[in-house]
């Protein structure tokens, strides 16, 4: 790290607002960077050396402290506010999303580290709060000048995308992820600058973007880069708002929910949830209005309001049922309705401490889900029912169900997947202790897996 002279004021002045220790802020700034998939050894010395001496960290450190502060501050924290630099990489705050499309693919072809290791912002998710769709439109119909896009080549961009949809479920997220984005940059972002015959073809390439663009975050978000991830994410409901402004969009926004849910941050998670749900109702099937009201469900679970959540689940089971009607094709890809709103309904439940509840709605997601399509959600879900039983003090059946979840787990490049055996090894440890039989052979798989 460079050392320029005297105290780092502006760095100074944001601690003391967020009432940070420097060993507190060293805490958060770890955590932050664990969530990006980079461990850090950052010390109570080094946030000293930082105000003191306006010491300026390595990488993409200064992103991890500016993340920090905005979640104790619950604002928007810049790297250029607590002087500590400027950079911005990978904005999808651009007006021209392409622009961003561009600019993301090439970030990740490349390999580069600084933009796989950005910081998951608790702030943007946001993000579609604030977007400006008449903006990026006006641009994206001013610098169209590409080749002429027939229904064809839609066709082949949304055949490409379950193609690598399928191999992710078998093979994880790290798994082609380079190859996808390399499809991104070089095919779809030309093909999304091109001229259309209708503006029907038009909404169906972007929609085909979309679901793309979902399927590259997904892929990050599978293995712990979660700021890229929620690039992506951001990407996808931008051209999502190109393709369809009240279902597909919607479909976006509950895509940069559920990642804040699942990493734990479910500030503003209610109001993304709601707002999606507002802008679809009516407008969409009550199959896909279902799985919206579960977003809904979760984040309000997560958020401690209990009896909405429970309000909510009841809503989206009863929309379930209401009809058959068909979902559209970027809310397929998350697999049977059932399973879905079960799963979340299970998750909800989770939170909400009902583990005998949470059990049985995990137990009809996995029944819902056939085997060998679904392979690695059937091999995460195994995993939630052990922990669901385990809950329940029935440690042994718990084993039994653990080691089925590592029969799928097995092979699989993934992050989610890597978290789940450090939960299952971390409660085996005291399984053994406690003599559980099988716990002992059980951990030695998990550990041989997670070594791989």
């Amino acid at each position: 790290m460079t050392a320029p002279k005297g105290p780092n004021r502006q760095l100074s002045a944001v601690i003391e607002e967020a009432g940070y220790t420097y060993e507190a802020l060293a805490r958060a700034v770890r955590a932050v960077a664990i969530e990006a998939g980079v461990k850090l050894g950052t010390s109570r010395s080094a946030v000293h050396s930082w105000v003191v001496a306006s010491a300026i960290p390595s990488g993409r450190t200064p992103t991890y402290v500016a993340e920090a502060l905005s979640r104790k501050l619950r604002r928007r924290v810049t790297v250029a506010e607590i002087g500590l630099g400027s950079d911005v990489i990978g904005d999808t705050n651009a007006p021209d999303p392409l622009a961003a499309a561009s600019d993301l693919g090439r970030l990740i072809v490349h390999n580069r580290r600084d933009f796989l290791s950005l910081a998951f912002s608790a702030g943007a998710v946001l993000f579609p709060l604030d977007y400006d769709p008449q903006a990026a439109a006006a641009a994206l119909r001013a610098t169209a000048a590409g080749h002429r896009v027939g229904i064809d080549e839609v066709a082949t961009v949304r055949q490409f995308t379950e193609m690598f949809r399928t191999a992710d479920e078998r093979l994880g997220g790290g798994h082609g992820l380079v190859a996808i984005a390399s499809f991104l940059n070089d095919v779809v972002t030309p093909m999304l600058n091109g001229t259309f015959p209708n503006d029907q073809v038009r909404r169906s390439a972007f929609g085909a973007g979309a679901e793309l663009a979902t399927l590259v975050g997904w892929k990050c978000h599978d293995l712990g880069r979660e700021g890229a991830a929620q690039r992506f994410y951001q990407l996808a409901y931008q051209f999502a708002c190109e393709s369809d402004p009240a279902g597909h969009s919607a479909w976006a926004m509950r895509a940069l929910a559920h990642q804040a849910l699942d990493l734990g941050h479910p500030a503003g998670t209610i109001d993304v949830a709601e707002a999606a749900l507002a802008r679809a109702r009516g407008r969409v099937g009550r199959q896909t209005e279902a799985l919206l009201l579960i977003t809904a469900a979760r984040a309000h679970g997560a958020s401690g309001n209990g009896p909405t959540a429970a309000a909510l689940i009841l809503a989206a089971e009863d929309a379930m049922l209401a009809s058959n009607d068909d979902i559209p094709a970027y809310a397929a890809a998350a697999g049977p309705a059932a399973a879905v709103v079960a799963s979340h309904t299970g998750r909800t439940l989770t939170e909400m401490k009902d583990h005998a509840a949470a059990e049985r709605h995990y137990r009809t997601a996995l029944n819902k889900r056939v085997p060998g399509t679904y392979h690695r959600v059937r091999g995460i879900t195994f995993a939630n029912i052990a922990k669901s039983v385990a809950a329940q003090h029935r440690y042994e059946e718990a084993v039994g169900l653990w080691s089925q979840s590592l029969d799928l787990m097995d092979g699989v490049i993934s992050r989610r997947n890597g978290k789940e055996l450090e939960t299952m090894r971390s409660n085996l440890a005291l399984y053994i202790q406690r003599g559980i039989p099988g716990a002992a052979e059980l951990s030695q798989r998990a550990a041989s897996i997670i070594a791989v």
